[in-house]
């Protein structure tokens, strides 16, 4: 099918414009990124057209991840809204061509205001870049569209660039899922880095298991549980824990000797715990490091106090 040749194209020439990226990262970009660190206002973003739909892209990601910043509308700002830039902030102006009209009158309008100025353009040798503090290129060969002339390759160049500022920033100031958590509280991520185990966990009916029992016996605890597991224990104890696996292994193992099988004979002995206190991004680490879908949830005497499962990570 042709359209997905012409998708295909589409999808090549941007990713090369990206990759074209990196050769124009110089010491500006280290200089720009210093700068908006040590700030202690805001990243004014603005743009016209295209370009301002991703600046205001680039001060949302910035904001959400350390950099408080917000974006303008150009005209607006040219009609009452640079008063909402103070001597603290820092402006940064996108702008492909680099020749934006509205653009440059808002650096006439700043510059004796002492506010630094940054500029992200196509054309290192614009008017924007001439008139700035600083000028960082994303400059791209042509469009992806096939006429050369609808912002494509361009505005993803910005883009991508808009967030290459964000995650450097994000490193220097050792930026944390906890910070992230900060300023995205709802959802399913706010969720995972905020709530804890102890929230979510099963306390109740909890199938524990007597290490001593028949494993045909201990399947009828297990499926009473409904989580796929029994907690092995002798008394307050901890001794293991066996779960539908383990319970296969074993009757492919014993075959005719099945009935005979204890469950201290098929158990894990050394089951995975985690603190009642932990965080939900805490339990999905866990998972995935050692394939497992189920924790004993524990208190600091190493008593269980819970279960807590992978549908706890999946509301």
């Amino acid at each position: 099918m042709k359209a997905r040749k012409y998708a295909e194209r589409c999808l090549r020439d941007e990713a090369e414009a990206l990759l074209g990226l990196i050769p124009q990262l110089d010491e500006t970009f280290d200089q720009v990124v210093e700068l908006i660190y040590k700030n202690h206002g805001h990243v004014v973003v603005t743009g016209v057209g295209k370009s301002g739909h991703v600046g205001a892209k680039m001060a949302a990601t910035l904001a959400s991840t350390g950099t408080p910043s917000i974006f303008i509308n150009p005209l607006d700002a040219l009609h009452g809204d640079l008063g909402m830039i103070t001597s603290d902030d820092i402006l940064l102006l996108v702008s492909n061509s680099g020749d934006t009209d509205e653009l440059l009158r808002i650096i006439a309008a700043v510059e004796e205001r002492h506010i630094p100025i940054v500029a992200m353009t196509g054309d290192p040798h614009s008017l924007l870049a001439r008139h700035s503090n600083y000028h960082i290129s994303v400059s791209v060969a042509r469009e992806a569209c096939p006429l050369n002339l609808a912002p494509t390759s361009s505005t993803t160049a910005a883009l991508a660039m808009g967030d290459a500022l964000a995650v450097a920033l994000m490193e220097i100031r050792q930026f944390k899922a906890n910070d992230f958590a900060m300023f995205h509280p709802g959802g399913t991520l706010g969720r995972k880095l905020l709530v804890r185990v102890k929230d979510v966990m099963y306390t109740e009916n909890l199938p524990i298991i007597s290490p001593d029992i028949r494993l045909s016996d201990a399947i009828m605890t297990i499926s009473g549980g409904k989580l796929g597991l029994g907690v092995v224990m002798s008394g307050e104890r901890i001794v293991g824990i066996i779960t539908d696996g383990d319970i296969r292994r074993a009757v492919q193992g014993a075959r005719t000797n099945f009935i005979n099988l204890t469950v201290a004979e098929a158990m894990t002995k050394t089951p995975k715990t985690i603190d009642p206190e932990a965080k939900l991004t805490s339990i999905q680490e866990m998972f995935n490091r050692y394939k497992i879908h189920s924790l004993l949830v524990v208190d600091s005497d190493k008593r269980l106090v819970g279960i807590v499962d992978y549908f706890a990570i999946m509301n």
